[in-house]
């Protein structure tokens, strides 16, 4: 029966917590307590099992964020492996709602406007069973829920970019990045683009977030030149349901790299590095 909604429960988890180790962590926890409780006890197993996960989560994202506050740089979800045929989480629903740039998004929100948000907007609960599941009224989830899509709407570019753009420009991108040539790369790239790096603290990583063309296309060729090993091997593939890149250095992943675009540019670059945020991805092929 559990088995039935694992990958229910862990596409909840991971937009929730944006990391795999954490999502299979509460997976797990969740699953003690069904087990503890007893299936006979339980009428409805899946308006169950979401309850036990979402208010685990909830909790773990409060005591989260003083972890994160304390965390080397800037802290960025863990990208998954999206390619067809190749998700070993099983997803149930690969949208925008997986991209790395909704996720970060959604480290804005509070842990309980992320809850509701999430199932409301995403997983389609009604909001009479947003309530029991998060345990407050009907009428505040609606209050919550208007908060948190206000934070949203706030934040979201105001246009997306078709898939064909997106995975262009990011080839256009890779190719400006590899021959080193800061004209072409200029022409990639929006006025405010942002740099975002994770390293965690164990690999090279930009502390802060760069914004501007010219800094940003300094940054990220500066950097090619003095940290990037020579003999990275890229492997393209589908990061969080979008194209992205996975580099290896000695058969071991390297970093991750994703983007967002805006009006046939890219507007942020999401370069993560931090080797425990990439133990999950496949291994070289």
């Amino acid at each position: 029966m559990f088995d039935q909604y694992r990958s229910l429960l862990f596409s909840i988890a991971y937009r929730m917590l944006g990391s795999v180790a954490d999502a299979e962590d509460m997976l797990q926890e969740t699953f003690l307590r069904w087990h503890a409780a007893g299936e006979e006890d339980i009428r409805s197993p899946r308006a169950y099992l979401v309850t036990i996960l979402s208010r685990l989560c909830i909790n773990h994202l409060q005591s989260a964020q003083v972890q994160r506050e304390e965390y080397t740089g800037m802290w960025l979800p863990e990208p998954i492996v999206t390619d067809p045929g190749s998700d070993p989480f099983h997803l149930i629903r690969v949208d925008e709602s997986l991209s790395m740039a909704f996720l970060v998004l959604l480290e804005r929100l509070t842990p309980i406007e992320r809850a509701v948000f999430l199932l409301k907007e995403v997983f389609e609960y009604e909001h009479g069973e947003i309530a029991a599941i998060v345990g407050q009224s009907e009428v505040n989830c609606r209050q919550i829920l208007k908060r948190a899509k206000q934070h949203v709407a706030t934040l979201r570019p105001r246009f997306a970019a078709a898939r064909p753009d997106h995975g262009a420009l990011l080839e256009s991108f890779l190719k400006a990045v590899g021959t080193g040539e800061m004209t072409d790369l200029l022409s990639l790239l929006t006025e405010d683009v942002v740099l975002r790096s994770d390293g965690g603290g164990k690999a090279a990583a930009v502390p802060n977030a760069v914004q501007g063309a010219d800094k940003v296309g300094r940054g990220i060729l500066g950097g090619m030149q003095r940290f990037v090993p020579k003999t990275l091997v890229q492997r393209l593939a589908r990061i969080n349901g979008e194209p992205g890149l996975v580099t290896y250095f000695n058969g071991e992943p390297y970093s991750v790299v994703t983007i967002e675009v805006r009006d046939n540019r890219i507007s942020s670059i999401y370069v993560i590095t931090n080797p425990d945020k990439l133990k999950h991805l496949p291994p070289l092929k």
